[in-house]
């Protein structure tokens, strides 16, 4: 892995801002390498008690309930990722003049000096499926890879832990990568930019910004979706090492520097002899598990990182045909009465929403949850043709009745007043009612879970609970 300089760290003090999935790691990192670490948290919650508990065994000091104020003496902050930017610990850190990095800085900054490059990907939606793609193949070439980043494998772990690779497929979301000045990737991509995160970041244009960081120095390749001209524009604004070239994808016909479709193949136009002329196979859409428009998308993404870190056309083809998506992404649940019902609870926001309604011809949609400041018209309109009818459930969920009250007033809503246990099951039994054979009931739900849920998980895994039960009654 090579040497670091480690007397860097010796007595340094730093402060991480939030315990957590990365804090924690981060802190006992920091503490290894010699620096004297302070963790600040605003909770003080019997899970915070308990990772405090940790680190102070190993001789981390932990301040629980106070993450507002900067410790005496500190010379870095390194924060968990979702920390907003505005909280009062970094106003104060800036007035002080203390540096702040993400825990992907961290990781960046550690690297030995034969660190494996990074291929990086980003977007509102898509993220961790195009990971897992690249990962799949990037292995399906003989390569040592690992999918990491905002995806459940530390980057840290990855970076300082004793395995040897040679290329890291790394998912980064628009937190991270605000926090992360000094990241620069051998290649990387932008899927598509939607209105996300704006109570984070603070406006659509702060959000983009975060996002185009991602290309910052890229070496190699800067990838954008041609059908997405904000991506085009933030590899436009970027600052790239010369010779680094702008790569589309497209699920038309490619033009040169692109990848697409071509009857049902996808091909490659930036990374052959003669482009002008020649297109490379790579692999069918029907090797693609779903084949929704989003998710052959997806795919060229990931077939246009790997392309421009060398792999071969065989192995997009089998790494393709490896892959299989995560629970709760456009996964078939079941059958019942003629009638598809599917769980896509991963759908969070409007953008991913549209991208799972467009997928199917007739849908009883159910809806809702936790807005995040987003609105509805837009998804509604596009999707109003296509809807048989629509369950809605949730906190935010009277934003989407109006929206279709305006846009589909002649579709049937139901309106679910109640957050209890039983209310998924009570949604499904709703969409059966209006459902034809034919007819696919998705769980799209454009919002955040966490009105009636733990996470999307759990209201994926009621979601499958209660279609089962509607089986087992059929």
């Amino acid at each position: 892995m090579g040497s670091r300089e480690v007397t860097d760290w010796q007595g340094k003090r730093v402060t991480v801002a939030g315990l957590g999935v990365s804090g924690v790691p981060a802190a006992k990192v920091l503490h290894g390498l010699g620096a004297i670490v302070t963790v600040v948290n605003d909770g003080d919650d019997e899970r915070a008690r308990a990772q405090a508990a940790e680190l102070e065994a190993l001789g981390v000091t932990v301040r629980l309930g106070d993450g507002a104020t900067l410790p005496e003496g500190t010379e870095l902050i390194v924060t968990a990722p979702g920390w907003k930017p505005d909280k009062p610990l970094f106003t104060a850190a800036r007035e002080a003049g203390v540096p702040i990095w993400g825990d992907v800085e961290l990781a960046w900054r550690l690297r030995g000096p034969d660190a494996a490059p990074w291929l990086c990907v980003t977007g509102t939606n898509g993220k961790t499926t195009t990971v897992q793609m690249l990962a799949s193949i990037l292995k399906a070439a003989g390569l040592r890879t690992a999918a990491v980043g905002n995806i459940g494998v530390s980057l840290l772990d990855a970076v300082l832990g004793d395995e040897q690779y040679d290329v890291l497929a790394v998912e980064l979301s628009s937190y991270q990568l605000h926090w992360a000045p000094s990241l620069r990737a051998h290649s990387a991509a932008v899927l598509n930019l939607a209105p996300d995160h704006l109570d984070w970041h603070g406006s659509m244009e702060a959000y983009a910004k975060d996002k185009g960081r991602i290309y910052e120095g890229n070496q190699v390749a800067c990838v954008y979706n041609v059908a997405d001209k904000a991506t085009e524009d933030l590899v436009r604004e970027a600052d790239v090492e010369e010779g680094c070239r702008a790569i589309g994808f497209t699920l038309g016909t490619p033009a040169p520097s692109q990848l697409g479709v071509v009857e049902g193949i996808l091909v490659d136009r930036a990374f052959v002899e003669n482009r002008q002329k020649n297109a490379q196979e790579l692999a069918e859409v029907a090797d693609i598990d779903p084949p929704a428009p989003h998710n052959i998308a997806n795919a060229l993404a990931a077939a246009a990182l790997a392309r421009a870190f060398g792999v071969p056309p065989q192995a997009v083809r089998d790494g393709l045909r490896a892959f299989r998506p995560d629970a709760h992404r456009i996964a078939h649940v079941a059958d019942v009465d003629g009638v598809a019902y599917v769980d896509d609870s991963k759908a969070t926001n409007t953008h991913a929403a549209q991208a799972s309604l467009a997928a199917y011809e007739s849908i009883v949609w159910i809806a809702g949850g936790l807005a995040k400041g987003a609105t509805f018209d837009e998804l509604v309109a596009s999707a109003a043709k296509r809807l048989r009818g629509v369950v809605l459930i949730g906190a935010d969920r009277a934003l989407i009745r109006e929206a279709l009250a305006r846009h589909a007033p002649e579709v049937p809503v139901v309106d679910l007043d109640r957050t209890d246990t039983g209310a998924m099951l009570a949604a499904v039994q709703e969409a059966r009612r209006l459902a034809e054979p034919g007819d696919t009931v998705l769980l799209a739900p454009a919002c955040a879970s966490m009105d009636m849920f733990v996470n999307y998980n759990q209201r994926g895994d009621a979601f499958a609970a209660a279609v089962r039960e509607l089986g087992a009654g059929a």
